[in-house]
């Protein structure tokens, strides 16, 4: 296809990343399982990637424009298409080669409103793909997150050790209750199946893993732990490598937030200040927000 057919009409975006591993791990984690569609919202600010199902798990990516090198939008509003997440993310896999840094240019729309990846650093040889894209669906609930109470309900634990407690709370179709409490202050997990398993992170105690706490009473809520491991099963091994920290929410009716930071930096630029929480100050981070709805639980408690 020649390119003057795809610059015909200018297209609604434009970008070049210098990281695709970066955006690989980054939608990765958001991929729970094999056959996966997802929404793809452009705008001026950058790229969100929202994934769902069954209307009680909903994934975020988001994407900010400072994550590329170029980011050329034209489009007015805020165009809107679905795309299957494995089929993306194996064609970004493509263009990734271990231990470089490859270049690659988004375009949107191509012809038949496919999707367009053009690799764009190397003078030799150059990989194109075209993603089918189609109407995306609606979404199907309220992802907004509302904070419970003029105190946020929230803690931050290393990402490997939430990783590990929730891998550890598996019982086959059980559900997992949080409990966060001020006095003292603590985190609880708790796993019910053939027996009870239970793990508690107690702030001042456990510093190393639960590096920050925000809590002004105690509330607990019980959550599906299908949904509740999808958001750490696929954590980039750069983000347990690192210790980075994970933030969890408790919002408005028991909705469950967690949030991850994906480094999509070169491997090349030097790793900026990271704080205390394991965050790093840098624009070359791609957000990654999951929502959990609770499970209606008449024994849940939010004095």
């Amino acid at each position: 296809m020649s390119s003057s057919a795809v610059d015909a009409e200018a297209p609604d975006l434009v970008c070049q990343l210098d990281n695709v591993q970066g955006m690989v791990d980054a939608l990765s984690s958001v991929r729970w399982k094999r056959n996966q569609d997802a929404v793809i919202e452009l705008s001026e600010h950058g790229i969100v990637f929202i994934v769902e199902e069954t209307g009680c798990l909903q994934a975020k990516v988001y994407l900010q424009r400072e994550l590329f090198t170029q980011y050329e939008f034209r489009a007015h509003g805020r165009p809107r298409f679905g795309v299957s997440l494995g089929l993306f993310v194996d064609c970004l896999n493509s263009f990734s080669v271990p231990g470089h840094s490859s270049f690659i240019e988004i375009r949107y729309p191509g012809p038949d409103m496919k999707l367009l990846l053009k690799s764009v650093d190397s003078l030799d040889s150059c990989i194109y793909a075209e993603v089918r894209t189609r109407i995306p669906d609606s979404i199907s609930w309220d992802y907004n997150f509302e904070p419970a109470g003029s105190t946020p309900l929230t803690f931050t634990v290393k990402s490997a050790a939430l990783k590990e407690a929730v891998d550890d709370l598996e019982w086959p179709g059980s559900n997992i209750q949080i409990k966060l409490q001020p006095a003292p202050p603590a985190v609880t997990f708790r796993g019910e199946g053939h027996g009870d398993l239970q793990i508690d992170l107690m702030y001042y105690v456990n510093t190393d893993l639960l590096v920050a706490f925000h809590c002004d009473r105690q509330v607990s809520y019980r959550y599906k732990y299908k949904f509740l491991r999808a958001t750490t099963s696929n954590i980039p091994n750069s983000v347990i490598k690192d210790n980075r920290g994970s933030k969890l929410s408790i919002g408005r009716g028991g909705m469950l937030k967690v949030q991850h930071l994906v480094s999509v930096a070169r491997s090349s630029t030097p790793h900026p200040h990271i704080d205390s929480a394991g965050y790093q100050q840098s624009s070359r981070i791609a957000y990654i927000e999951f929502f959990v709805k609770p499970e209606e639980d008449e024994d849940a408690v939010n004095d």
